[in-house]
């Protein structure tokens, strides 16, 4: 099954000149989302996995199914003031501007092994910055991997260190 079939290419979304690769023919489709889970833990099946981090909001689609079948705990990473407890904070860099992230103190212990999943690898600033996150509690990164990566704006450049997979290239 090709994957590719399930993105809907948006002209000019979010502004004129963007052209934006929409997720949601992927999930709403039962099939093809399950072999997109498959796809995605292709290079996982032989490796532990304690924490899956999903990164807000669409990197928690397939972060909490990958958990699921990792047996994982799952770790949401989401905006600032969005989680309750306690938090550590990134920032890291947009076209635009600057954001940031964060992620409860309790999330992950001093070496677990970790699987971070974002839905995009574009520019690599927000991936960048859940790493940061991860090794400052602690974890272990085992693999950064995304749905897709836009491979054109060279995101792979700033997490070159780690272990990273994508399930289609763009």
């Amino acid at each position: 099954m090709s994957l590719n079939k399930y993105i809907r290419i948006v002209q000019d979304f979010p502004k004129k000149g963007i052209i934006f690769k929409d997720i949601t023919p992927l999930l709403i489709n039962p099939l093809a989302r399950e072999e997109c889970l498959e796809i995605l833990l292709t290079h996982l099946k032989e490796v532990h996995i304690d924490k899956v981090i999903g990164v807000e909001s669409r990197g928690f689609f397939f972060g909490i199914l990958l958990a699921e079948k990792l047996h994982a705990g799952f770790v949401p990473v989401r905006k600032p003031n969005k989680l309750p407890y306690d938090t550590i904070s990134a920032s890291y860099d947009l076209e635009y501007g600057s954001d940031a992230l964060e992620i409860h103190t309790d999330a992950i212990q001093k070496g677990d092994k970790v699987l971070i999943h974002d839905d995009v690898l574009a520019t690599g600033g927000t991936a960048k910055a859940v790493c940061e996150l991860v090794e400052q509690l602690g974890g272990e990164i085992v693999q950064v991997n995304f749905l897709m990566e836009l491979s054109f704006l060279n995101g792979r450049e700033k997490i070159k260190n780690y272990n990273l997979f994508a399930a289609l290239t763009y």
